[in-house]
């Protein structure tokens, strides 16, 4: 009865884990790559002005989820010191990773005072009028997106190039507006300018993006891109948005163009025209001749909500997909070659015995292969050159597990117990000898995941699962081949091990 369960046992381990490694392989399914084996971007950002510790860590936890949402497998955003390193491996848009990454995410609300074209020619000052592009910006009324119309900007103006970084003078004889020095400080009236630079003299922020929920998403109303997001209630949200808009609707001083700018770290990206002056609920539409990833990255941003700190980008580099494949095929060579030392050895040593090595080091492999394809493919998770490492290291622990299995058969042979009986003995106290030295691995995977990052944190994660690995492996097929070989006739008083076994004896 022992035999038959060792050997369903046996053949329902191999038929589960090569057929979900070949289920792997037909679905596409493989490992992703971290940043030194893929290439991608390496981005250093420096903290600016006044900010504390709490607010660096929640900084951490925003980019984080914005990284995440954007599809990066596998991430590295390192806090050190006050410095924050951020790896995206792989990264297809590398530019646009960048864009949301760099930016605080900071929506200004900011009433609209004049707006035109910034004069480039010093020796001349040219009028201009608002273009057409800049006035389909609109902003529906309460319920819902869609009901929306456009709006044209009724005031004209003309820069003096020798003088723009403090006034801007319109042509109908408005009066000159005095503009501060900080284009950042959100209680000043400064000019600033949009992704078509286009020039907006805008007011004091009376509300910044808090008034809205965090359920912003990119959508398409009127075959133009927009993000549609909900207000908040209550005096911060929907009270305050209501104040800026009928302010807005009504022409009054505070907003003489009716228009209000959404203000995103210092740049205009949409300067909508208020059509209601109230608004009971529902979404409201940020519409700006958006491309479809502008929309997207800009629902992303609001929706994770503002990260508390100013960055400045210190450091930006690219780690090229050749470099990385070279690494990856360093680490595949130095892998192999460790593992047919290792191979070689044993067949030296341990004749034909080390089969059943090498045949459960691929059944490892396979399911390692298998589990970290699984979780590539469902939580980002990446394999770098320290989770190589990490694997690597594995392999020597899973040998050792061999070693420690045989050792003890052939000191019961020694003894004069037969190859079954020796096989059977030997693997209840080997067994315990395995499952402490895989632990201990273990233990020591969790202690470092926990207490460091980066690429320590990738080795410790490879030693874990690889430490689980091996323990699975060791029971569920190491003991039941070697058991089922022990019992055969054929090799009962033959050389095993290098040893010679007792023939038992027949009554």
């Amino acid at each position: 009865m022992n035999k038959r369960r060792q050997i369903i046992s046996l053949v329902l381990l191999i038929v589960i884990v090569m057929g979900a490694f070949s289920a792997n392989l037909i679905a596409g399914n493989r490992p992703a790559l971290g940043l030194d084996l893929q290439g991608g971007a390496s981005v250093t950002l420096q903290p600016e002005g006044d900010y504390d510790a709490t607010g660096l860590d929640v900084a951490v936890e925003i980019i984080r989820s914005r990284v995440d949402s954007i599809g990066v497998a596998e991430p590295e955003i390192i806090l050190q010191g006050d410095t924050v390193i951020v790896n995206l491996p792989g990264v297809k848009d590398q530019q646009q990773a960048l864009d949301i990454i760099g930016r605080t995410g900071e929506l200004l609300l900011r009433p609209v005072l004049q707006t035109g074209m910034l004069n480039q020619d010093p020796s001349t000052t040219i009028a201009g009028s608002t273009p057409p592009d800049s006035t389909t910006d609109t902003v529906p009324v309460a319920g819902g997106p869609g009901s929306s119309r456009r709006a044209t900007a009724t005031t004209t103006t003309t820069t003096t190039a020798t003088n723009t970084a403090t006034t801007i003078a319109p042509v109908d004889a408005a009066p000159k507006v005095e503009l501060g020095d900080d284009p950042n400080d959100p209680t000043q009236t400064v000019l600033l300018l949009d992704k078509n630079q286009i020039a907006y003299v805008v007011g004091p922020a009376g509300a910044t993006g808090n008034v809205f929920k965090n359920d912003a998403r990119a959508d398409v109303q009127t075959g133009e891109w927009t993000v549609v997001v909900s207000l908040q209630s209550g005096p911060d949200g929907d009270v305050l948005w209501n104040k800026l808009a009928a302010a807005c609707f009504n022409r009054t001083e505070v907003c003489p163009t009716g228009q209000l700018a959404m203000v995103l770290d210092g740049t205009v990206i949409s300067a909508p025209s208020v059509n209601e002056p109230e608004f009971t609920g529902g979404s409201v539409q940020i519409s700006g001749s958006f491309t479809p990833e502008e929309a997207r990255d800009l629902a992303k941003i609001l929706e994770f909500g503002a990260v508390p700190v100013r960055f400045a980008v210190s450091q930006a580099q690219t780690v090229s997909a050749t470099l990385g494949s070279d690494s990856l095929r360093a680490a595949i060579i130095s892998g192999l070659v460790g593992i047919l030392l290792v191979v070689a050895l044993l067949l030296a040593y341990y004749r034909l015995m080390a089969v059943f090595v090498l045949a459960g080091m691929t059944i490892s492999i396979a399911f390692l292969w298998t589990l970290i394809s699984l979780l590539s493919r469902t939580n980002g998770l990446a394999l770098s050159l320290s989770g190589v490492a990490g694997i690597i290291v594995s392999i020597g622990i899973a040998v050792d597990s061999y070693i420690v299995f045989f050792e003890r058969i052939k000191d019961e042979i020694r003894f004069g117990k037969t190859l079954k009986n020796s096989a059977i003995r030997s693997f209840e106290s080997a067994w315990r000898t395995i499952v402490a030295a895989d632990t201990v691995s273990f233990i020591a995977a969790i202690v470092l995941w926990y207490l460091t990052v980066g690429s320590v944190r990738g080795f410790a994660f490879f030693l874990g699962i690889s430490a689980l690995t091996d323990i699975l492996v060791t029971y569920f097929f190491t003991r039941n081949a070697v058991l089922l070989f022990a019992r055969s006739k054929r090799v009962q008083g033959r050389m095993v091990l290098g040893i010679q076994t007792v023939k038992p004896e027949v009554l």
